[in-house]
């Protein structure tokens, strides 16, 4: 009777043992980001894990419904080839309220812009992004030999560097030569304008306009001075012109 006792004492700790073991084990672990945006994570930043329910293809842009634990929404990104069901990571986004594609004719009630993603096989090309996107660095732009007067009532790109408070929030009239463009990001064209001035170490100003210019192109733009402007995504400016109208010649 004893060894009876005692043999089925041992059978009970061992199964106690047990138990024991698997509570301690860790759960099954959730899907991670990759790992160059679990550092965003660790940094407090704003980063999503998403399953990708629908994709809607136009002519710059991706349109992706995403589902991120119960919530579904929408975002965009530059265009690009992925299948539903694709997990994906992101940093942030910049939201848009009513935002309508004029190519898909759809007005999406919130929609985030989102200048990166991981988790596709094809990331968007440094020439579909607008060439201040802060987490990348300033891009490396040179100087143009020309010399380009201001309009008569506007200021040269110097002047608006070199006294950007006093500008801050005001409508200039700027003349330059269109050195690099981006069309419909974010539902803009990005224009970069240099006239062979400088001021506090900048040369080159980014504008943003509905209009259509090319490379080489020289222009007068007429728009709203910003400082400090952050769009979200990434998109970061100390100075920049938005909503700029170009004047006819």
């Amino acid at each position: 009777m004893k060894l009876t006792l005692t043999a089925l004492s041992i059978v009970t700790a061992l199964a106690l043992f047990s138990c024991r073991q698997k509570e301690e084990q860790p759960q099954e672990q959730a899907a991670q980001p990759p790992e160059h945006l679990q550092t965003h994570q660790q940094a407090g930043v704003d980063l999503h894990t998403a399953v990708v329910q629908e994709v809607l293809q136009a002519s710059a842009y991706t349109y992706l419904k995403v589902k991120e634990n119960d919530r579904d929404f929408w975002i965009a990104v530059t265009k690009r080839e992925i299948e539903p069901g694709k997990t994906i990571a992101f940093v942030g986004g910049l939201e848009m309220k009513n935002f309508e594609s004029k190519d898909l004719q759809r007005t999406f009630e919130t929609l985030y812009f989102v200048d990166r993603i991981a988790g596709d096989e094809s990331p968007p090309t440094t020439a579909q992004q607008p060439a201040s996107m802060s987490h990348q660095g300033k891009p490396v732009i040179d100087q143009k030999e020309i010399s380009i007067e201001p309009v008569e009532g506007g200021i040269s790109i110097g002047e608006l560097f070199s006294n950007r408070d006093a500008y801050a929030d005001k409508t200039v009239l700027i003349k330059g030569e269109v050195t690099k463009i981006n069309r419909a990001i974010m539902g803009r064209n990005w224009v970069h304008l240099q006239d062979g001035t400088s001021g506090s170490g900048s040369f080159d100003l980014t504008v943003t306009t509905q209009d259509e210019v090319a490379v080489g192109d020289v222009v007068t733009f007429e728009g709203k001075i910003t400082l400090n402007k952050d769009f979200g995504a990434g998109y970061s400016y100390e100075v920049i012109v938005e909503e700029a109208k170009k004047i006819p010649q």
